[in-house]
């Protein structure tokens, strides 16, 4: 049967299809082909955090939740947040989520009314912008790709008009690795009390920062509890994709309400992933390190690659990807992405999915084992000679 599209929501058929799941898809059926698309860790989750699950299956713990998630993974998450100076009450400052994904979509839809404005600083993660718009939102792009690919506080401040109720940002970002300096964040946060908006800050990364970085949380600036809301998750630190485990921490009377849509939609959080969040906490730190370090190793070889090749690349502070400028090549990011998977069969997404400043990029996430990601270097390399010599 033919669907008519007037029986169908005119903002869902605006929406467009995730950039990142139309490459995902195309690897289907092609097992000989070398993904550095998808941002998934290449690691099982620790065997700690399954055992846990297995465990708790086994006693036959297959229930529903409180709405609001375990208290004893609320509270674990309390004191895992107080290593960044953040403190949560775990009673009605946390609420656990079917992964950071449905965090970004709840407090979106709590927050924002028609005719609103959000700024979103950008290139950002593909579902911030269309989930915006589904509120009726307007969305107003900053765009830092002249600015090391992280907002400054003038650009927010620019930005900011009577409509304006959000900034969105996201630190270590996805997908440029970038990390926004604490300096500059400081500044944001002033900027943010001024105006009296939110800061939505997605802080999936914080665990995965190299060098001598580390992360810092606009929420723990004096005053800014009051005016952020954090998304957070296990999907990244602690391999855990699959299990759809996140948390938004928030100020209570924003929480009371957004925890009304969560129950609605999701009623809570798969509760095995939940005891295995728990245990990842507790005991699953000397993995995550393990990974951390296999990451930091990897983003050398990968930067490494692209220098040699004469590629600019922004310095990937932190998370697992690389933002590379393809430009050189002639080609559009979508033409680079799509003729480097026909012909060398390597997959890695275009820049222009991320939004404003994308065009011209790649992103190629090296959460992937080392050995693929010297033959799809090797073949990158060869596919950018290939475009330069057509130049």
């Amino acid at each position: 049967m033919n669907t008519r599209k007037d029986k169908l929501s005119e903002s869902i058929m605006r929406t467009p299809p995730s950039g990142i799941r139309k490459f995902f898809e195309m690897l289907i059926g092609h097992d000989d082909v070398i993904s550095l698309s998808v941002g998934e860790p290449d690691f099982p989750t620790p065997w700690c955090i399954r055992e846990e699950a297995f465990y708790h299956l086994e006693k036959g713990h297959t229930s529903y939740t409180s709405n609001w998630g375990l208290i004893e993974l609320r509270e674990e998450v309390a004191k895992y947040m107080e290593r960044y100076n953040l403190h949560y009450n775990p009673q009605n400052e946390i609420l656990i989520t079917v992964g950071a994904s449905e965090g970004v979509d709840a407090v979106l839809r709590a927050i924002l009314n028609p005719g609103d404005e959000i700024l979103v600083s950008e290139p950002c993660y593909v579902n911030y912008i269309p989930l915006a718009e589904l509120c009726q939102t307007s969305v107003v792009h900053i765009d830092t790709s002249k600015n090391g690919f992280y907002p400054s506080a003038s650009q927010i401040e620019e930005a900011i008009t009577p409509k304006t109720k959000a900034i969105m940002i996201c630190s270590p970002n996805n997908p440029t690795g970038t990390i926004i300096p604490p300096s500059e964040l400081e500044k944001i946060a002033t900027v943010a009390k001024k105006h009296q908006i939110w800061v939505i800050s997605d802080e999936i990364y914080c665990e995965l920062t190299y060098d001598e970085n580390k992360h810092v949380s606009i929420a723990s600036f004096p005053g800014m509890k009051d005016y952020t809301i954090i998304l957070n998750g296990f999907s990244k630190a602690f391999a855990m994709t699959g299990w759809r485990i996140g948390y938004i921490a928030a100020p209570q009377e924003l929480l009371s309400q957004i925890v009304k849509l969560h129950g609605y939609n999701t009623i809570c959080a798969p509760i095995f992933s939940q005891y295995g969040a728990i245990e990842g906490l507790k005991n699953g730190w000397k993995e995550v390190e393990k990974m951390r370090i296999s990451y930091q190793q990897r983003r050398n070889l990968m930067e490494k690659a692209f220098h040699e090749m004469n590629i600019p690349v922004p310095e990937p502070a932190g998370a697992f990807y690389m933002f590379p400028d393809i430009s050189s090549t002639g080609l559009s990011s979508e033409e680079f992405a799509t003729e480097l998977f026909k012909q060398h069969n390597i997959a890695v997404v275009p820049g222009s999915v991320f939004g404003a400043g994308g065009e011209g990029h790649i992103r190629c996430c090296y959460a992937t084992a080392v050995d693929k990601i010297k033959i799809a270097l090797d073949r990158i390399s060869d596919f950018i000679a290939e475009c330069r010599n057509k130049i």
